[in-house]
């Protein structure tokens, strides 16, 4: 059996909420765990102010149908073919990004919760981008990434761990393991943020960002 590979044109959506204009303080770029859909996700970001808040949210490309209501999900990545699903990943983030066309004067914000964490960190440091806040929300940071990866960023830039002490995919352990190499990424300018609950997106960390 032999693996090919193809080249083909492709169309995906993607989601915002609220109007980028001269009031805009704060550009988002918001990645949802396994399991959503972008346009779902976007509620937890409804309480920010709307004149002030633009908040972006790429759509995971691979959906599935979950059990047992066959609500639909959706994927970033699996171990299969990760390098080249990664690769069809940045090049659609930046297609969004091109599509936005988002002014150089805002604070941009990158937020990744679960498994959308791994690629706001992973799209961050391939483009080397410069937000204002790294938020990384009850997920695992790809564990290829290393500190040079995120030496370009600027002072300015704050990064927030969040995490649940009760969420049920981690120990005390896998807590530890996580802070200790959070701590080793990015130094000085980490600040941990757990909360009492579960695996579950935070509202009051994020209205809090700001």
């Amino acid at each position: 059996m032999k693996v090919k590979e193809v080249n083909y044109a492709v169309s995906k959506t993607y989601n915002s909420l609220n109007m980028l204009n001269t009031s805009t303080k704060n550009i988002w770029l918001v990645f949802h765990g396994m399991g959503y859909l972008s346009h779902y996700f976007l509620r937890y970001f409804k309480g920010l102010n709307s004149n002030e808040n633009y908040i972006i949210a790429p759509q995971a490309p691979s959906k599935y149908y979950i059990q047992p209501k066959m609500h639909v999900g959706a994927n970033w990545l699996t171990r299969e073919n990760t390098e080249i699903e990664m690769q069809n990943i940045l090049n659609y983030l930046d297609a969004v990004l091109e599509a936005e066309d988002i002014p150089n004067d805002k604070n941009l914000i990158i937020f990744g919760y679960s498994q959308g964490v791994s690629i706001a960190s992973r799209y961050a440091t391939k483009r080397q981008l410069q937000p204002t806040q790294l938020v990384l929300h009850s997920g695992g940071i790809p564990k290829e990434l290393t500190p040079d990866d995120f030496n370009y960023l600027n002072s300015e830039c704050k990064v927030k761990l969040i995490y649940g002490t009760q969420d049920e995919y981690l120990d005390e352990a896998r807590i530890e393991i996580e802070c200790k190499r959070a701590i080793e990424l990015f130094g000085h300018r980490l600040e941990v943020l757990p909360f009492d609950g579960k695996h579950v997106v935070n509202v009051d960390c994020i209205n809090g960002l700001l």
